[in-house]
């Protein structure tokens, strides 16, 4: 088994299944003993504000509020810059305990020993 799990998310409220499987795997992981760094890119960006991730909505997954808060006690969740830039989300605006970094920083966590990085 991998050290350490890099997933990037790329799906939001416009692909909920595809969003909802990537925080699951996310959450599960860090349960599981797993170094997680979850990725935000795309339209799941949004979910690093505070808030947003309450409006998601799909039925019989957990919820994602649930699911971050889980990620964030044992693992990393990181809002892509360039995407943060598009959405005019800054550093001040995300939840406590989300970076923003970019595709440099990505690259380095996927490519690392023992690493392996999923896209959803």
């Amino acid at each position: 088994m991998a050290k350490k799990l890099v997933i990037k998310v790329t799906a939001g409220a416009d692909a909920p299944e595809r969003c909802s499987q990537a925080f699951t795997v996310a959450a599960v992981a860090v349960a599981s003993g797993v170094e997680v760094s979850l990725w935000l890119t795309g339209e799941s960006s949004w979910f690093a504000l505070p808030g947003r991730a309450a409006e998601f909505e799909l039925p019989h997954a957990a919820p994602l509020p649930d699911l971050i808060d889980s990620i964030l006690a044992s693992g990393h969740i990181t809002l892509c810059t360039q995407c943060a830039a598009r959405r005019e989300i800054t550093e001040d605006d995300v939840l406590k305990g989300v970076r923003i970094a970019g595709a440099q920083v990505f690259v380095q966590e996927a490519m690392a020993d023992g690493a392996q990085a999923l896209v959803y």
